[in-house]
């Protein structure tokens, strides 16, 4: 048996929902085009979650494109904290 799709669903709890308005303008245009073999939708699920769900056709598609997003919202939080005065880790 094949599957036909490969599906990961990535959430994202923010403190507030300015920080979630932000990563959802950072990753929109990102999941609004194919990165290659997956496609990917941004949801507001909750003024303070972000829900991305990605859909691909094979596992090593699906891996590359959660290495890909994940990345993005580890640099998007590490943003957050040092526009906050933090520092990155």
């Amino acid at each position: 048996m094949i599957a036909s799709d490969w599906t990961a669903t990535i959430a994202v709890d923010g403190p507030d929902a300015a920080v979630i308005e932000r990563l959802a303008r950072t990753l929109g245009p990102e999941a609004g085009r194919e990165v290659p073999r997956a496609r990917a939708r941004l949801e507001r699920v909750a003024p303070t979650r972000l829900v991305l769900h990605i859909t691909t056709k094979d596992t090593g598609a699906l891996r590359a494109a959660l290495n890909t997003f994940l990345g993005w919202i580890d640099l998007a939080a590490a943003t957050e904290r040092v526009a906050a005065g933090g520092t990155v880790p």
